[in-house]
């Protein structure tokens, strides 16, 4: 079990956008699932111990369960209640359709696992805890909350930059990308400004200063986010040009800045979900850079997904606009040549 693999991508995205789950027999087959972590350290174990040579060795986390006792677990852990309806027959045909239909993986992938799945999974040999005395797997609980860890501040960075340096080629000024449940929403403008230009522009909205003509909106989602309970547009920021990690602005909170090249904004208004907005700022060869603005959503259950795709044509239109202030603004900033 790890972010990323195609199993537990599979119970992710079925626990977290269908609120009732029809389960065929194979949700109740017994497992014994273990983390990618300690299926890392058994093979790297496995180069320094003579003993595990030339064998197949079984291995398994530390409790046995069912695929439904995985998602119920998932769920509580994500605070999200799940139901589960058994149905006596439903073929892995069938069940690949459905989860094609419910999750990111293909029909074609979905069919092969589901087949696997409808077997039992469990550890008969217990040699490995001979051979390894020293590795303790951990409970499927644990291995799930490491794998939540990427929502983790800290992590989203990283996350971020590989998703836009590995998948964003060509001209394209806007691109969505879903990253392991996250969805991350790319603009990227070449300004014929300097980064230092560029970076104070951006560190300089919200408060009484706003966020250009646009200000309307951002303002009303702050009078939405007031009726429903949440801190609202009141808090403005701290100073008016400069900025600290921790800051207020507006109902943002300053999470990252690092002078000249980045800075990264994390939501408190009240949200079916995590949110963040980044602006990063690249010099060039030329006498300009690049500059790339990134709003990032990690949906909570079925109302985030419906919340991201109600909002995403205004969200797209507001962003896009926004960047094209900020270039401006900054073009406008520059020293002129004599």
């Amino acid at each position: 079990m790890g972010s990323g693999s195609i199993s537990f991508e599979m119970i992710r995205y079925l626990t977290e956008r269908v609120p009732t789950m029809i389960c065929p027999r194979w949700v109740y087959t017994p497992c014994q699932p273990i983390g990618i972590w300690e299926v890392l350290e058994y093979l790297a174990t496995a180069l320094v111990v003579p003993e595990s040579s030339g064998r197949i060795i079984e291995i398994g986390g530390s409790e046995i369960i069912s695929y439904g006792d995985m998602m119920m677990i998932y769920a509580d852990i994500r605070g999200l209640k799940r139901w589960m309806m058994p149905v006596p027959v439903l073929t892995p045909l069938l069940s690949s359709y459905w989860v094609n239909l419910v999750t990111p993986i293909p029909a074609s992938i979905a069919r092969p696992l589901i087949q696997g799945l409808r077997n039992e999974s469990t550890v008969h040999d217990p040699i490995a805890r001979q051979i390894f005395p020293g590795i303790q797997p951990v409970d499927y609980r644990t291995s799930v909350e490491r794998a939540l860890a990427q929502l983790d501040p800290g992590r989203i960075e990283s996350i971020w930059n590989d998703a836009l340096d590995a998948a964003w080629n060509g001209d394209c000024p806007v691109r969505v990308t879903v990253d392991e449940s996250m969805i991350l929403e790319h603009h990227k403008r070449i300004v014929p400004a300097s980064a230092e230009a560029v970076y104070k522009t951006f560190t300089r909205l919200g408060g009484k200063r706003g966020w250009f003509n646009i200000d309307w909106a951002w303002r009303l989602r702050g009078f939405l986010d007031r009726m429903v309970g949440g801190v609202g547009f009141r808090r403005g920021r701290r100073d008016p040009d400069e900025l600290q990690v921790g800051d207020m602005l507006d109902f943002w909170r300053v999470e990252a800045l690092e002078p000249g090249r980045l800075l990264r904004l994390r939501a408190e208004m009240k949200l079916p979900g995590k949110a963040w907005l980044q602006w990063r700022v690249t010099p060039r060869e030329k006498e300009d850079v690049l500059l790339v603005q990134t709003s990032f959503f990690a949906p909570k259950g079925l109302l985030g997904w419906l919340y991201w795709y109600a909002t995403y044509p205004l969200h797209k239109l507001i962003f896009g606009k926004l960047m094209d202030q900020i270039a401006a603004q900054a073009v406008g900033a520059r020293p002129k040549q004599d």
